[in-house]
C-alpha cells in the first residue's frame, strides 16, 4: 500500500504566515528581518508572506504596525493581508456601528496609537460620533484603504489560510465571512477533514498547534508570548519566533 502524501504546497513555492500581531510593532519588525532573511537565501522562485489577521487592538502601536505591513518588502515576495475580527471591529465602528464592542476588545490601545484619548468604556453612545470623527481625521487614508481591501482567505496548495477556521462540513468556498472570522470551538475541537490543511490564528496558545487538518500560530504576542510564523517549502514545514 503505498503511504498517503504529505500536505504540500505548490513546487518551488516557499510560503510563510505570520500569526496576530496585535499591536507588537517592535516584534513584527524582528519577524520580518528573519522571514526576509529567510526570503533571500532560499532557493524557492515564488515566495509568498501571508499575514493571518488582528493586526491591531490589545498591544501599544497598532498605527505602527499597519505603517510596516504598508511598506514593500525588500526583495521580491507576493504579500497577502488577510481580515481578522479586531479588524472588523474597528471596521464596523468606524462605518456607523457602537464603539464599546471594538473598546473592549482592544481599541482603546488602538485609538492611543493613533493621538487620541479614548473614551470610558461604555454601552452609552453619546460620544461615538465625536470619537469616530476624531479617528477617521487621524486615521492615514492609506490605512484606511488597507483595512478595506483584507481578504477573508487564501489558498496556496493543500493549504488554506484563514483567520479563525472553518465550519466542519461546510465547503470551503461556502464558508460564512463570520465563521472564518470569530470560529473557535467548533473548528478547534474538529477531526474532520476539511478539504484543506487549515493554517490559522485567533486562538492563542503557548506554542504553535500542528494537527492533522489545522495548525494554529497565534501564540499570543500581545499577552507577552512569541510572535510565530509557519514556514511551508515543499511538504516540509517549520517555525520562525520573535
Amino acid at each position: 500500500m503505498t503511504a498517503p502524501s504529505l500536505p504540500a504546497i505548490l513546487y518551488d513555492t516557499l510560503i510563510v504566515a505570520v500569526g496576530d500581531v496585535h499591536g507588537c510593532y517592535e516584534r513584527l519588525c524582528a519577524l520580518q528581518d528573519s522571514i526576509y532573511a529567510l526570503a533571500a537565501e532560499h532557493a524557492a522562485s515564488r515566495r509568498v508572506l501571508i499575514y493571518l489577521g488582528d493586526y491591531v487592538d490589545r498591544g501599544p502601536a497598532s498605527c505602527d504596525v499597519i505603517e510596516a505591513l504598508l511598506a514593500p518588502p525588500p526583495l521580491p515576495i507576493e504579500v497577502v493581508h488577510l481580515l481578522g475580527n479586531h479588524e472588523e471591529l474597528m471596521l464596523s465602528f468606524l462605518q456607523g456601528g457602537p464603539a464599546w464592542p471594538w473598546l473592549m476588545n482592544g481599541g482603546v490601545e488602538t485609538c492611543w496609537s493613533y493621538g487620541i484619548k479614548p473614551p470610558e468604556i461604555s454601552r452609552d453612545e453619546s460620544g461615538d460620533t465625536e470619537l469616530r470623527n476624531m479617528l477617521l481625521d487621524n486615521i492615514p487614508l492609506a490605512h484606511k484603504t488597507f483595512l478595506l481591501r483584507l481578504k477573508l482567505l487564501h489558498r496556496e496548495g493543500d493549504y488554506l489560510f484563514v483567520h479563525a477556521g472553518v465550519r466542519p462540513g461546510v465547503a470551503l468556498d461556502a464558508q460564512a465571512p463570520r465563521d472564518l472570522l470569530w470560529i473557535r470551538d467548533l473548528f478547534l475541537d474538529s477531526e474532520a477533514d476539511f478539504g484543506a490543511v487549515v493554517v490559522h490564528g485567533h486562538t492563542p496558545t503557548h506554542e504553535p498547534e500542528v494537527f492533522v487538518n489545522r495548525i494554529g500560530i497565534d501564540t499570543g504576542a500581545c499577552f507577552g508570548g512569541k510572535l510565530t510564523a509557519l514556514v511551508l517549502s515543499g511538504a516540509e514545514r517549520s517555525f520562525l519566533q520573535t
